[in-house]
């Protein structure tokens, strides 16, 4: 009813009663549902793994639904389950976390992508950001602010860890001090096959092997490795390697422990 307070008697009169404030509302109101925010972990290490679902387990907004090891799971999940959030690493075997994202964001441009990874080189954060992911996060200290940086991307918002978002402040400002813009540097754009199968010469992983991996032919796989050396004016794999570091498309070994 229009003009109708909680406490006020409603008779042929809508004026609240003088006395109404004596007289408190004993009406049950049902309260507003909790929002429950869906998560996909992606991560190779179990154990990694593991330390982030007891974090998130007394989280009573944030529910674990399903998790993946690799890229290529990350991808077919998050197209089957539809999570709001997907807590993405960057370093896995066979498809690492960049093309996965790139791949996931392809798919479904509203995804919310929230990396988590080991570094916080400018090259990683730079590629994620660049290709639509809702925030970065440095595994070291994720403990700390990982169940508010799943809130903040599920709301729409980005989110950076302290340490990469000063950094990158700081690299503005003096960008901005010296009058300089930002150049987009001209690299070879890469398919996501082509992303693919440089990860798998990365790896060490021969023609055969990759074949299986990707479900193609070896005469694919090769075709492929040729296509890579021209577009980069690569011609060895210690070279092709080298790329796919400097690229962020593997990294290095870190031990790592979430705090």
């Amino acid at each position: 009813m229009e003009g109708f307070r909680p406490g006020s008697v409603g008779t042929s009169s809508l004026a609240p009663h003088p006395s109404s404030r004596d007289y408190p509302c004993t009406c049950k109101l049902n309260p507003s549902p909790l929002i429950t925010i869906s998560v996909l972990i992606v991560e190779d290490h179990a154990i990694v793994r593991e330390g982030l679902c007891a974090l998130l387990k007394g989280e009573a907004d944030i529910r674990i639904i399903a998790q993946a090891e690799n890229g290529h799971d990350a991808v077919r999940l998050a197209a089957n389950l539809q999570p709001d959030v997907i807590l993405m690493d960057i370093a896995m075997p066979q498809l690492n976390g960049i093309e996965a994202t790139r791949q996931i964001l392809r798919a479904r441009p509203d995804a919310r992508v929230l990396i988590l990874s080991a570094h916080h080189d400018d090259a990683y954060v730079e590629a994620v950001m660049g290709l639509g992911a809702s925030g970065y996060l440095i595994k070291q200290i994720a403990g700390q602010i990982l169940p508010e940086a799943i809130r903040r991307v599920h709301e729409g918002g980005k989110y950076l860890c302290p340490a990469v978002a000063k950094r990158r402040d700081h690299q503005r400002q003096r960008a901005h001090d010296r009058g300089e813009c930002r150049v987009a540097h001209q690299t070879a754009v890469l398919t996501s096959r082509e992303a693919e199968v440089l990860q798998l010469i990365a790896e060490g992983r021969p023609n055969k092997e990759s074949a299986q991996i990707l479900h193609l032919s070896i005469k694919t796989i090769e075709k492929h490795r040729q296509s890579l050396m021209n577009k980069l004016n690569i011609h060895d794999t210690a070279g092709l390697t080298r790329h796919a570091i400097a690229a962020g498309i593997i990294e290095s070994s870190v031990q790592v422990t979430i705090l």
